[in-house]
């Protein structure tokens, strides 16, 4: 038993628990973010190491791919369609690789009330 205790406060103080988010927060203008890879990207078919990211100060941290987790990928990693990568690194930079919406906002659609939908004294109110 007292073997168990030794090796538990050993592994403790090798390893004392952090407060991640606290850790990644510490310098301004970083942080954590998920890109995602959409089919026609221009890194699908790019290894990690050909998009760049880490010249941009980007460091991916784990690739989702479908149902399946990667935990800190390789380099030589090849990206495709529907890839989602939890990075962390400067925030502005990471923003630019966010399409910008071009979307308009659709305006929404109005509907004329049936007659029978409020009584005759609403009506007067209204008019």
């Amino acid at each position: 038993m007292a073997g168990a205790v030794i090796e538990y406060i050993a592994a403790q103080v090798d390893f004392p628990e952090i407060d991640v988010r606290q850790r990644l927060t510490v310098s301004r203008g970083y942080g954590v973010s998920e890109i995602y890879i959409p089919e026609g990207s221009r890194f699908v078919g790019k290894t990690i190491a050909e998009t760049q990211l880490d010249e941009h100060d980007i460091n991916v941290l784990t690739l989702y791919r479908g149902a399946k987790i990667i935990p800190n990928p390789k380099h030589s990693r090849e990206l495709e369609p529907n890839d989602k990568l939890l990075c962390f690194g400067k925030l502005e930079a990471m923003r630019g690789m966010v399409p910008a919406k071009t979307r308009r906002r659709r305006q929404p659609e109005v509907a004329d009330l049936p007659a029978d939908a409020y009584s005759t004294a609403d009506a007067e109110v209204l008019e």
